[in-house]
């Protein structure tokens, strides 16, 4: 059997307005995400190694990841993986693509899904932290959803961020780059994407507009968060889910533990907010910034894939 190789060109010609439309589509379709199988975590010598099974009765996939924290200093991806995607009746084998790059694609779309139903039209100022692929790939979903008039980079090492303000200064928009902690420019922010792999938080979540928009996606682990307990503590909270949110999102689960937080504050997840189930806008009388937490999962995952495979085909 000759097995279809979908690289990077493959799966970035479906595009961030493809893979959001597939994850739209999978959850009004009827997927529930609260019952999606868990991501199975193990420690390896260079870091740790994700296994991120998915199915639905068309097609089942996994997804084999490894993060290692040492790689850029070696001039290497930190994400690296396959993805191996299947006939769900046969279990025969569809295709193999480019985990990393699949990952680089799936999750600013999954950000991208939770902006379409939580921002207006336009954003007037984008705070983007972070100077990595998800970055990029945030930058180009939120262009792809939203009219975008400023963004402002905030990164650690000045010459990538600046590098990242001069592409969207290419693709048209307004950019610039912030120096130190980004306090001021989230002051006056009406969306900010951390894209990050921070384990402590990049701002004082107090202040964070009202009606403002905050993402936050660089971390997966208990133990470590980009927001602080101020601005989760004051927000409409929407997660992917629930049980993943809450066995894996240290922004939550910290605030948690300090009592500052309870699961029962979760509006919605990603499923309710698409369907209508739970409101795109806040409940009346509701004073705050919209939160919304990603953590990745395997479905995502299987949704963005299936669609790369079916838009590749002759």
């Amino acid at each position: 059997m000759n097995l279809p190789l979908l690289g990077a060109d493959d799966i970035q010609a479906l595009g961030p307005t493809g893979a959001v439309d597939a994850l739209e589509a999978a959850l009004s379709g009827g997927l529930d995400p609260e019952t999606a199988p868990a991501r199975h975590h193990v420690t390896v010598p260079g870091g740790e190694l994700l296994i991120m099974p998915a199915t639905t009765q068309q097609v089942t996939g996994v997804k084999i990841a490894g993060v290692a924290p040492d790689n850029p200093s070696r001039d290497l991806p930190r994400i690296t993986g396959s993805y191996l995607l299947l006939d769900a009746p046969t279990l025969l084998p569809l295709a193999l693509l480019d985990g990393a790059a699949l990952t680089t694609l799936r999750t600013p779309a999954v950000s991208a899904l939770a902006i379409r139903h939580l921002t207006g039209p336009v954003v007037h100022h984008l705070v983007l932290f972070g100077t990595g692929p998800q970055s990029y790939g945030h930058l180009d979903a939120v262009l792809a959803e939203r009219q975008l008039e400023r963004v402002t980079v905030v990164g650690r090492t000045p010459h990538r961020a600046e590098a990242l303000a001069a592409h969207a200064r290419r693709l048209g928009v307004d950019a610039r780059t912030a120096k130190a902690t980004g306090d001021a420019e989230v002051a006056t922010a009406d969306l900010v994407l951390c894209c990050t792999t921070s384990a402590a938080p990049l701002f004082d979540g107090a202040l964070v507009p009202d009606g403002a928009t905050v993402v936050a996606v660089g971390s997966h682990t208990p133990d470590a968060r980009e927001v602080d307990t101020a601005l989760v503590a004051r927000s409409f909270v929407v997660v992917e889910s629930r049980s993943a949110a809450l066995s894996e999102a240290g922004d939550l689960l910290i605030p948690m533990a300090e009592g500052a937080f309870r699961a029962e504050n979760i509006h919605a997840n990603l499923a309710e907010l698409v369907t209508g189930r739970a409101p795109g806008g806040a409940p009346a009388g509701f004073v705050g910034p919209r939160f919304f937490k990603s953590v990745g999962m395997g479905w995502e995952d299987l949704a963005v894939a299936a669609a790369v495979h079916r838009n590749s085909a002759p």
